[in-house]
């Protein structure tokens, strides 16, 4: 009976709970062109009035431009997982490119070489307002094949 009563109460204070999700980015240092250092997010769609910021590249066409680096044309039975990150500032500015997962040397610097290319975005927004944003974007390589998760 215990548990019973326990498992509804938890129920429905879930149901009544207003509260979401707010990660916010503490900054190990300053990136040029960052709105508000102190309020950096990262911001799921999902989320009541959280945007995430979007590129003006498509999934799609981000990841035909990354399969034509000639480290993958080089090794097509290559396999891994890698993941880099950017800051969008307030204004949808990509800055500060950095690799979070690293995968062969070779291979992070000629990706990032073209992920810094992505400079156009449309800005995050939280509660309606254009903020700063750390994004992070995944990726696996299969049999030479980078596809983006």
């Amino acid at each position: 009976m215990k548990t019973w009563s326990l498992t509804v109460f938890v129920l429905l204070l879930s149901l009544f709970s207003k509260a979401q999700i707010i990660a916010t980015v503490q900054m190990k240092e300053k990136v040029e062109g960052i709105c508000d250092h102190d309020n950096v997010f990262s911001l799921f769609d999902g989320f009541d009035n959280q945007v995430e910021p979007k590129c003006s590249v498509s999934k799609e066409q981000m990841q035909e431009q990354l399969n034509q680096v000639q480290f993958l044309k080089d090794t097509p039975k290559f396999k891994g997982k890698g993941m880099v990150g950017v800051y969008i500032n307030c204004e949808g500015e990509a800055l500060g490119w950095r690799i979070s997962v690293k995968t062969v040397k070779e291979l992070d610097e000629q990706l990032l070489n073209v992920f810094r290319t992505y400079g156009e975005w449309t800005s995050g927004t939280f509660r309606g307002e254009n903020v700063d944003c750390s994004e992070l974007i995944s990726y696996k390589i299969k049999k030479g094949k980078l596809i983006i998760n």
